[in-house]
């Protein structure tokens, strides 16, 4: 009867999950095992044949792969680190001020997360552009000559990357800031008895307290980065002579421009054991630590 009733209330959870539990294999699993055979095919829109692992062959002899790879890891190590600590330094300082404040800052630093990605890039593609932006307009006005980051090989990475982690760093500094307005305040209480300055509470405290934040933060990060597609195709086109191409945008030309959808798989492959290799790690010491 005791195996009946509770058969009957696992049955009712199952049930309950059961749409969500499709959602997930329809729009993710499949997707990703089928993503996984087109790997090993060769693909045209009319036909498939099965090459085993030439499509990877191709992509380890392709320079440019090396190239994507080692812009896309630039990318988001640098992205990461700086979300990561800016939001931290923000979120540490005014957590704790008048709430107006914090409401200002809060929105302030939103705002940019909330606009069109697409948005932002034309906005920085006006900055930016040599020869009537504004950028390059005070550059001239200030007798240093024109400017042009984005068609220059050393500047064009850090400029991407400082464009991505401006318009996304908002959402890392409200979460951050929710994570800390919800720490125990007999913590405080009990550092500010003990004499503990401002940044030994931030040391000792507060980073350790908002630390599943910094992983989901890190994580959500990981992937968006991996993404990146927009800016790259809106402000540099992979540019120049593919400083600032990433697995991404590689894959699109692979699949869209050189109807290679096999070898556009496999880059897809790729990105998905570079995503696991960098998110489960950040997973597993949280779990750990619960």
């Amino acid at each position: 009867m005791r195996l009946r009733n509770s058969f009957k209330e696992n049955m009712t959870g199952y049930l309950f999950i059961f749409p969500q539990i499709l959602i997930f294999l329809v729009f993710l699993v499949y997707p990703i095992l089928e993503g996984i055979r087109l790997s090993l095919y060769q693909i045209n829109y009319q036909s498939e044949k099965f090459v085993g692992l030439d499509n990877y062959a191709t992509l380890f002899n392709d320079p440019v792969f090396f190239k994507a790879l080692v812009n896309t890891i630039v990318f988001v190590v640098f992205i990461v680190i700086l979300t990561v600590g800016f939001a931290l330094f923000v979120a540490s300082a005014v957590f704790d001020k008048n709430a107006k404040y914090v409401s200002f800052i809060r929105g302030s630093y939103y705002i940019p997360v909330m606009v069109s990605m697409v948005v932002m890039s034309m906005v920085w593609s006006f900055l930016l552009n040599p020869a009537n932006g504004l950028i390059s307009y005070l550059s001239r006005e200030s007798g240093m000559g024109t400017v042009n980051l984005l068609g220059n090989t050393q500047t064009v990475l850090p400029v991407i990357i400082f464009v991505t982690f401006a318009t996304n760093v908002g959402q890392a500094i409200i979460l951050y800031i929710a994570a800390m307005i919800g720490v125990p305040k007999d913590l405080f209480e009990a550092a500010e008895v003990d004499g503990a300055s401002r940044w030994q509470v931030i040391r000792k405290i507060l980073i350790p307290s908002v630390k599943p934040s910094t992983v989901y933060i890190t994580i959500i990060n990981i992937i968006a980065v991996l993404k990146i597609f927009v800016v790259i195709q809106l402000l540099t086109g992979g540019g120049p002579n593919n400083a600032s191409v990433t697995l991404m945008y590689y894959l699109y030309n692979n699949a869209f421009k050189f109807n290679q959808l096999g070898t556009a798989s496999a880059v897809g492959v790729i990105m998905f054991l570079i995503t696991l290799l960098l998110s489960v790690p950040q997973l597993r010491s949280m779990i750990k630590e619960k």
